[in-house]
């Protein structure tokens, strides 16, 4: 099949271009902002018709959440228009779209893990742009599996992992809220799990949505506490409220989700999230290695 991906500078596309090198079932074509404009439909239309694009997975998306507050109509455009087209093209093709989506479509609000089909409710612009980016989509027509994650990171980008990695090396303390729950990412583990999908799921029509992350649940707190140690960091973690450190977004409380459909669709098993960060920080440290030799 011939794949599209969309975003792929940031930390999902970059583990899918590490696995299109030994991919020999597939051609894939990785795009960002500066080679595709996907709120431009033309020019997705022309990429689409010039490389017969079988499967798009969009990777793009606005995820500066406290900043959405201030920009809202960007974020629609980046998280609802710009998969529209995508999902125009893809109905128009007879093209499979796969969508990242977020925990952050849903309030927070529940004590069991979120089911891909619970009821939604986005507290912040950047969770309501998201599920209208989902909404869109599934009006289109197009097959598509929409994959919400959360809490991603990996070695490249900004994200959590490496700023607590980061204040390890030159804070003696620092403060991380203890009563929001969820599960951490690790961007390669999301990246496999999505060519397990669309391998499965061939050219046959679909119209899913499922869930990834790693395995458990934890805070913010403990996330940080696990980066210090593994991490090789003497930095001290104090556990803080949301009430204590607040945002210009409302984060959900509680956005654990259920992984149980993913499993059984693309029958994968899912690492544990401290697993998987250690292999993440491993990685971090032998490109800093490299680096400095």
């Amino acid at each position: 099949m011939n794949i599209l991906v969309t975003g792929c500078k940031g930390q999902l596309g970059t583990e899918l271009q590490k696995i299109a090198i030994s991919d020999t079932l597939h051609h894939w074509y990785f795009t960002d902002v500066d080679t595709l404009d996907i709120c431009n439909k033309d020019a997705v239309e022309e990429c689409f018709t010039h490389n017969q694009i079988d499967v798009c997975i969009n990777c793009a998306a606005y995820t500066a959440v406290d900043k959405a507050e201030d920009e809202p109509e960007l974020a629609m455009l980046v998280n609802a228009f710009a998969p529209k087209v995508l999902a125009d093209a893809c109905f128009k093709h007879q093209a499979l779209l796969i969508h990242i989506s977020t925990d952050y479509v849903f309030g927070g609000d529940a004590n069991e893990p979120y089911k891909t089909d619970d009821t939604i409710n986005p507290q912040s612009v950047y969770g309501s742009t998201k599920a209208e980016g989902e909404r869109l989509i599934r009006e289109s027509g197009c097959n598509y599996m929409i994959v919400r994650t959360a809490w991603l990171y990996s070695s490249v980008g900004k994200n959590f992992v490496k700023t607590m990695l980061m204040l390890g090396d030159t804070k003696d303390e620092i403060n991380v809220v203890a009563d929001q729950r969820g599960c951490p990412t690790w961007a390669h583990d999301l990246a496999v799990a999505l060519v397990a999908l669309l391998n499965k799921n061939g050219k046959n029509e679909v119209h899913e949505t499922f869930h990834f992350t790693n395995e458990g649940q934890i805070t913010w707190h403990d996330f940080a506490t696990a980066i210090m140690e593994i991490g090789g960091k003497t930095c001290k973690v104090n556990p803080i409220t949301t009430d204590q450190y607040p945002t210009k977004a409302k984060r959900p409380a509680f956005s654990v989700l259920d992984l149980n459909k993913i499993k059984e669709y693309a029958g994968i098993e899912i690492p544990d999230w401290r697993e998987s960060l250690v292999k993440c920080i491993e990685e971090l440290n032998s490109r800093l290695l490299r680096s400095s030799q």
